[in-house]
């Protein structure tokens, strides 16, 4: 799967394309580059095992950003997703490819094979405020808190950022 993007003034294009086994080393990469959490194997497993629900963000060849998602479902209930990363290296950052890989990842969930995906959510740490601006630029709001979720970071705490997908469709006011 290749998606091209125009960047937000036309000047950036990015490339999307799913996980896959022979990249999966960069994206492990490039988010210990940017999330102060490691992740272990087993969050690479799960992602490898449905790499429709990742999209990688190439800019001129190189990788600058990728999200990983999940799609969670409950019995009698819509479907979630959950974006579990979504992250652009920092000297690609204000660039809007942030935005267009959040627009890509929420345009894939609605357009997944007979499946109703109603909200998308993730978790930010409560300092972190530049993510939470980001998040809520595009339509996601602050639904809680929940207290000492993160285990090895400080502060402990983390938002818990909301979007209903089923009143608008993935473009973001932004």
């Amino acid at each position: 799967l290749f998606v091209v993007a125009m960047g937000e003034s036309g000047m950036h294009p990015l490339v999307f394309t799913e996980m896959s086994a022979k990249v999966i080393g960069q994206v492990k990469a490039l988010n210990a580059a940017v999330f102060p959490i490691h992740y272990d194997d087993s969050f690479y497993d799960s992602v490898l095992a449905t790499p429709h629900l990742t999209r990688l963000a190439y800019h001129r060849g190189i990788l600058v950003g990728a999200a990983c998602c999940r799609l969670e479902r409950e019995a009698n209930q819509p479907s979630k997703v959950y974006i579990a990363t979504l992250g652009v290296l920092a000297p690609y950052r204000s660039m809007g490819f942030g935005s267009q890989l959040l627009r890509e990842i929420l345009t894939m969930v609605q357009s997944l094979g007979g499946e109703t995906v109603t909200q998308a959510y993730l978790h930010v740490q409560v300092n972190n405020d530049e993510a939470r601006r980001f998040y809520e630029r595009h339509g996601f709001c602050v639904s809680h808190e929940i207290p000492n979720y993160y285990v090895r970071l400080v502060p402990a705490d983390c938002h818990v950022l909301v979007k209903d997908l089923t009143s608008a469709g993935p473009s973001s006011s932004a």
